[in-house]
């Protein structure tokens, strides 16, 4: 099938945490560069299994793409004859049902309605040849194919994970409060905070219970995947087999035995009883406890513990005063404390509100919104 190399996909100023689970889960090769992180199966490890690996077990990352090439082209000509050179054949079979998805950033080919129509002209040309056909039903397996080109650089993916069912959807949030923090995002707030698993864990402002489950999921060792399906399970390429023997090995490696303490507040009842439902689909109900109060009331459940915060943004209210307000109270809450606290927020009064300077800054994005993650140790 060729050199085909794999692509983990991350939200900005997040590539250094999926670096840090891909080596974790043993892959090699690991780098990581903007939006991204390239790593190869681990040694003597199938690219199948790598694949199904990859997509169960990240944590943090958006998506897993198979990588099959990057080349220069200048000139739509120059991207035909590259994409055409591909190995297309080896991976959509003659009912294959697939899409290109496309961008440009400072690339000459800046119309990218025009280069997706380039690419997808060159893969259907591929595929004649290939089957010796001038026409496909386009009835099967889906396959959605990424070009990129930054810099007069093309690189051509296929996306494993699913068009709009990146990592993020984990399969236990059937429905969501307001402005949600997405999984990935949690996760990976979570390993930005070390977060051992065996240390208290509070969010005073759970929401739906994103962060307390991600935390739960972590400490039970849960593969976040295990409760999902993924585009590349109905590829001929990847067999049903290596599914089955990765999830049995995934539920072989769940610490049913854990009972992390984890504790997740709102001021919202109806969130409440919406991070209960959740919990229970995620299958850890039993090991988070979650209250109905507001911040002012929070009670610190232990002397010492880590904390992180999703406070409503008063950005996103349109109440700055009601969340500096919030941001005192958590002041109050935890100054002075042994507990590790974290707080994402946009709100760049947040540091003057909750009285303390944070020890670091990590500037992220929520989704759309220019976020700092600010960290008291």
């Amino acid at each position: 099938m060729g050199e085909v190399k794999l692509v983990a996909t991350a939200a900005f100023g997040l590539e250094a945490v999926v670096k840090r689970e891909a080596v974790a889960l043993g892959f090699t090769g690991v780098t990581c560069v903007d939006n991204r992180v390239d790593f190869s199966p681990a040694k003597g490890e199938l690219l199948e299994s790598a694949v199904v690996r990859a997509n169960l077990w990240l944590r943090s990352a958006d998506r897993v793409l198979l990588r099959l090439s990057a080349f220069e082209a200048t000139s739509f000509d120059m991207l035909f004859e590259g994409t055409r050179a591909l190995p297309w054949g080896d991976w959509i079979p003659p009912d294959g049902k697939f899409t290109v998805t496309g961008k440009s950033v400072k690339s000459g080919l800046f119309s990218v309605p025009d280069v997706q129509s380039i690419v997808k002209k060159a893969v259907v040309e591929k595929l004649k040849a290939k089957y010796k056909q001038s026409w496909f039903a386009e009835t099967g397996a889906e396959y959605t194919i990424q070009v990129s080109l930054l810099k007069n650089v093309a690189t051509l993916t296929i996306d494993t994970t699913g068009a709009g069912q990146g990592l993020h959807k984990r399969g236990y949030r059937a429905k969501a409060n307001e402005a949600p923090l997405k999984e990935t995002m949690a996760a990976a707030l979570i390993a930005l905070a070390r977060y051992n698993g065996k240390e208290n864990f509070l969010d005073p402002c759970c929401g739906s219970g994103t962060l307390p489950i991600e935390a739960a999921l972590m400490a039970r060792n849960i593969a976040p995947g295990l409760g999902r399906k993924f585009a590349c399970e109905e590829w001929p390429q990847i067999r049903r087999a290596a599914w089955k023997e990765a999830r049995a090995a995934a539920y072989a490696a769940i610490r049913t035995e854990a009972m992390p303490p984890i504790f997740g507040a709102d001021a919202d009842p109806a969130a409440i009883v919406l991070a209960k439902a959740n919990a229970e689909l995620a299958g850890v109900d039993d090991c988070i406890v979650f209250e109905n109060r507001v911040v002012a009331q929070t009670h610190l459940p232990a002397e010492r513990g880590i904390a992180i915060v999703n406070p409503p943004y008063g950005e996103r209210l349109g109440r700055t005063k009601e969340v500096e307000r919030l941001y005192a109270e958590l002041g109050k809450i935890f100054n002075p404390t042994p507990w590790h606290v974290y707080v994402i927020t946009p709100d760049e009064f947040f540091e003057a509100a909750y009285k303390k300077k944070a020890r670091a800054k990590r500037k992220l994005f929520n989704g759309m919104i220019k976020v700092d993650y600010y960290q008291y140790f």
